[in-house]
């Protein structure tokens, strides 16, 4: 069974969020040719919720799906990549609604920038220096959760 996550869940307060299971997205990180570390993101398409804003490649988890394979087909989907070149190092629930409904977003880790495709959900993707990232326009969960990922990412990696 695949497809069956799409749609949208509404809390009782009338908070909307897409993913009938939740949504999970990548958190991919490399090394770049001048020695920070990059954050692969996505330029949301205009058409997109938010769209215009800068988020990661994510989406909505389907019933037989955890958030890790959520994420890693989403990449696949959204930008084209392999996620045999990956290393997951962490899974981290930024978003909890009153409802019960959650985004998980996935760390993970590649030895250099791998080649990405952008499909029609994206205007661009960019590998985004991590201390240049909430200088774009957030995608406001994204940008709600990135102080908090920050955080895990600096435990991950503390000499960084």
């Amino acid at each position: 069974m695949r497809g069956d996550g799409d749609g949208w869940v509404i809390d009782p307060d009338g908070s909307r969020y897409w993913g009938v299971h939740g949504a999970a997205g990548l958190l991919l990180r490399a090394p770049l040719v001048d020695g920070a570390t990059g954050v692969l993101l996505q330029h949301r398409a205009a058409w997109s919720h938010q769209g215009g804003t800068w988020a990661l490649p994510g989406g909505a988890r389907d019933s037989h799906e955890g958030a890790i394979d959520t994420a890693m087909r989403e990449a696949e989907e959204e930008a084209g990549i392999d996620s045999t070149e990956l290393r997951v190092v962490a899974a981290v629930v930024t978003h909890e609604s009153p409802g019960g409904w959650t985004y998980t977003t996935v760390i993970a880790e590649t030895d250099a920038p791998v080649r990405t495709v952008a499909n029609f959900e994206s205007t661009e993707l960019r590998w985004v220096e991590e201390q240049h990232v909430d200088q774009l326009p957030l995608h406001p969960a994204f940008g709600r959760a990135w102080p908090t990922l920050r955080e895990r990412i600096a435990a991950l990696d503390p000499q960084g």
